[in-house]
């Protein structure tokens, strides 16, 4: 048989264009992290692209890190849709755990459009970190919602910095069930979530009180559907289940990606979630330039 020099990979930088990312993840919540002086703006479009499972890297959404002139951090995230959410706690964790990293920084201010939220690393086994963070103070209030072709539905509203509406799913179901009304919890979270009763969309979180100091639940995310994990998730669902049905003020919150722990001295206090951050990977991503984008579409036509 008739041996062949094998050829290097080549890439034609006329067509191409790169994009440096970090991958991290809290829990199984994963997000890219990207800095902002390479958006150019098109922060949207690259959540979209980036973020896709099976065409792009693939996460729950980017966190952009902009490095401001006085040397201040500040966060924009934006969902696997494009949208644009106010903060994410795990992805704000997943930032902190980069920063520690890379930088060395073991407590760090990150700004948000929800305000600063400080992290803490406590413990560093690089790539992994458990971080304790300062989530702002949960505003919980009872409500009871109207869902067409489900009817009401009796739950809080929570507000994290963000939206959310939590569910109580009563009993202690083994076999991991968190449907109620007569659906799955990804069915009934996909309709309150766009409800029209939320005029900017909600995060929606299903509970399941376990013991005095553990909940369980499952995240229904805005913007990006059912998630592993979700930082001001746990928050949501450990405030509503304080205030609203008397658990202990320390908690273990279990998702399916994992355990995370909250601390809610008082109702007027800052709540303090404390979990893992695993930094995954970090690349360049390729995007083509306009006029090879056009050409691939006018191809595919």
């Amino acid at each position: 048989m008739p041996t062949t020099m094998s050829r290097r990979i080549e890439i034609n930088s006329t067509k191409m264009a790169t994009i440096p990312f970090v991958k991290a993840h809290a829990c199984g919540n994963d997000f890219l992290i990207l800095e902002e002086a390479v958006a150019g703006g098109s922060h949207a479009a690259l959540a979209r692209k980036l973020c896709a499972r099976n065409t792009g890297i693939g996460a729950d959404g980017i966190e952009f890190l902009d490095r401001r002139a006085n040397g201040d951090f500040f966060l924009r995230l934006f969902n696997t849709d494009g949208s644009e959410a106010e903060l994410s706690g795990n992805g704000t964790r997943c930032v902190s755990a980069w920063l520690a990293h890379s930088e060395g920084l073991r407590e760090v201010a990150l700004g948000t459009q929800s305000g600063v939220r400080i992290c803490r690393v406590m413990e560093a086994n690089s790539p992994v970190y458990l971080i304790e963070s300062e989530m702002g103070v949960p505003r919980v209030e009872a409500r009871t919602i109207d869902i067409p072709g489900v009817g009401a539905v009796a739950g809080a509203t929570v507000d994290m910095g963000n939206p959310h509406f939590v569910l109580f799913v009563e009993g202690a179901r083994e076999d991991g069930d968190f449907g109620a009304h007569g659906m799955t919890w990804q069915q009934l979270g996909a309709k309150i979530s766009v409800s029209p009763l939320f005029p900017q969309g909600t995060n929606v979180e299903f509970v399941q009180l376990r013991a005095a100091g553990e909940i369980a639940f499952r995240i229904f995310e805005r913007g990006c559907g059912p998630t592993l994990s979700s930082g001001t998730g746990t928050c949501a669902s450990s405030a509503a289940a304080i205030a609203l049905r008397g658990v202990n003020r320390e908690l273990t919150a279990m998702a399916e990606g994992g355990s995370q722990q909250t601390v809610w001295p008082n109702n007027n206090a800052v709540m303090r979630l404390t979990g893992p951050a695993e930094i995954v990977c970090q690349g360049e991503a390729f995007l083509l330039q306009p006029a090879a984008a056009k050409k691939r579409a006018a191809v595919a036509d």
